[in-house]
């Protein structure tokens, strides 16, 4: 199947060699090379599809992300290219990791913005929780143990992912090794641009996910520490398998109330406890300070 990404379109579906769509008449070979085959996702920003590279041999799958903005004023238009020009460059910043898809390509076309990143096969964390049940204890420390000093090396260059989440973290098939995906909420600069009500819906889209950013990240003023709250509550939803929106929280404090919801040790509580300060002062401040503490066990003081 060779599937249309017009947004207006009405029936996207079209046979495999379908050089324009039945239905729109858009063009179905994007830079004359990529082929769309499904929807994977859609937000209010912007889709993901599968596609294929018939440029390269085997035509090997991969992952075309396009930005959509609601309005095409020049305003709007210039904020999506910047918007795409980020996580274009962070992705480079980044490098090659073995828990980052690569990026392959980065273009325009009519107005609208497109990444190729490779294809990673498998399940997210959420689609496994709903699949298979929440997580053990000795799960959520294996999971911290993977994720943790992948956050170290993206925080090291100086990126912060701003929308860690379940559904945004693969199990590779392959090797079973967690991929964090999704880099488009890491623009820096948005917060100049938080008073210019015509570009609200892209400074939205830049904040990350509500219940799993923090209060400072939401006020747009996120710390390497903000990741490292998302995680906190990426361990809760994989110990409950509740999201965030579905959780309690103190009307003096504002913290999250799911102590009396989980099963965990004295020590892994202490943790995640601190994982989830609401003050970023009290929290955490690196991925490698919630590593040392883990390996803290309390019993190994008596000698």
């Amino acid at each position: 199947m060779s599937y249309c990404i017009n947004p207006t379109c009405p029936n996207p579906e079209n046979l495999a060699c379908s050089e324009r769509c039945q239905s729109c008449g858009s063009q179905l070979l994007l830079r004359d090379r990529y082929r769309v085959m499904k929807a994977l996702g859609q937000g209010g920003f912007g889709a993901t599809f599968l596609a294929r590279d018939q440029a390269l041999p085997g035509e090997p799958s991969c992952v075309l992300k396009q930005l959509r903005p609601s309005k095409v004023t020049p305003q709007v238009v210039q904020m999506a290219r910047e918007f795409f020009e980020t996580e274009a460059f962070t992705l480079r910043k980044i490098g090659n990791h073995p828990q980052v898809p690569r990026l392959l390509d980065y273009f325009e076309d009519h107005r609208q913005f497109y990444l190729v990143q490779e294809y990673i096969h498998g399940i997210t964390l959420q689609q496994e929780v709903k699949r298979n049940g929440v997580f053990s204890e000795a799960g959520v420390k294996q999971f911290l143990s993977d994720i943790l000093p992948l956050l170290q090396y993206i925080h090291e260059r100086k990126v912060i992912h701003r929308d860690i989440k379940p559904a945004n973290i693969i199990r590779r098939a392959q090797d079973g090794r967690l991929v964090l995906i999704d880099f488009g909420a890491v623009n820096n600069q948005v917060s100049q641009l938080a008073n210019q009500s015509e570009q609200t819906t892209l400074t939205a889209y830049a904040i990350g996910t509500p219940g799993f950013a923090p209060a400072e990240q939401m006020a747009l003023r996120p710390v390497f520490a903000s990741d490292i709250y998302a995680t906190g509550v990426t361990c809760i939803y994989l110990l409950s398998g509740k999201s965030p929106k579905d959780l309690d929280y103190s009307p003096t404090t504002g913290k999250m109330l799911w102590e009396q919801l989980v099963k965990t040790s004295d020590h892994l509580t202490i943790v995640l406890r601190k994982m989830l300060e609401v003050s970023v002062r009290h929290r955490y401040q690196s991925a490698e300070e919630v590593l040392r503490a883990l390996e803290l066990e309390p019993h190994k003081e008596a000698a």
